[in-house]
């Protein structure tokens, strides 16, 4: 119990480093792209757009990360102080502020939301306006001012600290036994907190210095996975060797790798294989001193090649096939040499949702032994007590689907939906998804996965909450559009 109660707080705490790196994805690709092409050293050399680069990685970048983490913490109000806080470190530190924007974001929303909950209660009417912008503006000053003259130090100090472990790491050869923490991770879940709370930081001030940082490819590599996945193709049994193909895609090309997690978990001796893969394709990558320009997220082959810099394609390949082909000879014989039976993947895909802490989208396509009636009974019968009052379709003009960080499951929920409202002609609801903390407030029906509609109600009470078993495959989602075409 112990012990798990430790990951779920790793968990916990890897989810909101996420949260506050992942809505900025696309301001990273833009500058590794813009890096990528106009350096120096690019493919495209032009000095004026290059002037682009180092703005953007000193200020743009982590303003975005410390607004973003205050306004997890306190919606806009902390985003703003969050960000006024995260200028003061950047201001006080010759270096790229990632891990600082990572601090002092969520502690300027924290104390925005300490200052409210003293204050705003007590406020005359009249004079709210005066006390949001004032109370707002005279704590960021403070905060940015602390933070240029003692934060901003202290968190340089910590950056040097770890990046020059890291270097010592890389100079002594042992990067590729970082395999060993990090595959195994990804299966638990507790990924995001070293990669984005260590790895990219310490990656993007490489690649400011010399243009690339393999960093950025010890976690997103699809090697190891795509090795398993083949292996269970070719030498897998049941229902484990017939979906493997297509999961197979969905990881190497989609870049959604938790979805051979379940084949691991089926089988722990599978990973020798991924660490396996993992330890030879970085040897690989470091051989040929290959590196990305920035965070590859997802994982797909597609967002590495994107950003990868002149000069590394060989590398890059190169380490993404040796980790595959590593990690499908090792799968290949614990397949082969196994004396059970047909595996179990809903079950070991249980396993993979238990440990997650919640139910994954992706994975529920591995489910193919299970009958749609079952499912949709379990569906319907899990869901049942945690839909509150039907609003009316003439009351219904938005449908928010949230997740955790807003990106993946609920996308994938919310396409969906858009798609039956498009056959069953009804054009004047708007569907969209969102981060479970960011639910919009004039939202009128709010999905979420049954794990995470408890939050749902406590952000947006007024709301219509329908629980979902499954975003990729849920009937509400037919009985929903049924209902709004009758009325």
């Amino acid at each position: 119990m112990a012990e798990k109660g430790f990951r779920t707080k790793v968990q916990r705490f890897g989810g909101f480093l996420s949260g506050m790196v992942m809505p900025n994805i696309g301001a990273f690709i833009a500058w590794g792209i813009i890096t990528a092409l106009f350096m120096t050293d690019g493919w495209l050399p032009n000095e004026q757009l290059a002037t682009l680069i180092d703005p953007m990685i000193k200020y743009l970048l982590p303003l975005l990360i410390g607004y973003t983490g205050g306004q997890l913490v306190h919606d806009k109000r902390g985003g703003i102080v969050g960000a006024i806080s995260t200028m003061g470190v950047i201001v006080g530190s010759d270096i790229t502020m990632f891990l600082g924007a990572m601090i002092m974001g969520p502690l300027g929303g924290y104390l925005m939301k300490k200052v409210d909950d003293l204050f705003q209660d007590k406020i005359r009417s009249g004079f709210e306006m005066l006390y949001n912008n004032f109370s707002a503006g005279i704590l960021g000053a403070i905060i940015a001012s602390i933070s240029v003259t003692l934060v901003g130090p202290i968190v340089e100090g910590l950056n040097n600290a770890l990046a020059a472990g890291v270097e010592v790491i890389i100079n002594a050869g042992l990067l590729p036994l970082a395999s060993i923490i990090i595959e195994p991770a990804k299966i638990l879940f507790l990924n995001n907190a070293i990669n984005h709370g260590i790895l990219s930081p310490i990656g993007v001030e490489q690649s400011t210095e010399v243009g690339k940082s393999i960093l950025f490819l010890l976690e997103a590599n699809p090697g190891p996975g795509l090795g398993v996945l083949l292996a269970f193709a070719i030498f897998g049994k049941g229902t484990s060797k017939s979906s493997a193909p297509g999961a197979a895609i969905i990881q190497f090309l989609g870049g959604i790798h938790e979805i051979y997690f379940p084949y691991v978990l089926m089988k722990p001796a599978l990973l020798l294989a991924v660490i396996g893969g993992g330890i030879s394709g970085v040897f690989t990558f470091t051989i040929f001193n290959a590196g990305l320009v920035a965070t590859a997220s997802p994982g797909s082959i597609f967002a590495i090649l994107a950003l990868t810099p002149q000069g590394s394609y060989f590398g890059v390949l190169a380490g993404v096939i040796v980790a595959a082909v590593v990690s499908f000879l090792v799968a290949a014989f614990i397949l082969k040499t196994s004396k059970s039976n047909d595996e179990d993947l809903t079950e070991a895909t249980g396993k993979m949702e238990e440990m997650k802490g919640k139910k994954s989208s992706v994975a529920g396509n591995l489910k193919e032994d299970e009958s749609a009636e079952e499912s949709a009974e379990s569906d319907q019968t899990a869901e049942t007590d945690e839909q509150s009052d039907v609003k009316p379709a003439g009351d219904v003009d938005k449908i928010i689907f949230a997740c955790d960080a807003g990106m993946g499951s609920s996308a994938m929920g919310a396409s969906l939906m858009k798609n039956k409202l498009k056959k069953a002609e009804i054009e004047t609801i708007d569907v969209s998804n969102t981060a479970i903390k960011a639910i919009p407030d004039d939202a009128d029906i709010v999905i979420t996965h049954k794990d995470l509609t408890d939050q749902a109600r406590e952000k947006l009470p007024s709301a219509e909450h329908i629980s979902v078993e499954n975003f990729l495959n849920s009937p509400k989602y037919d009985e929903l559009t049924e209902r709004l075409k009758k009325q």
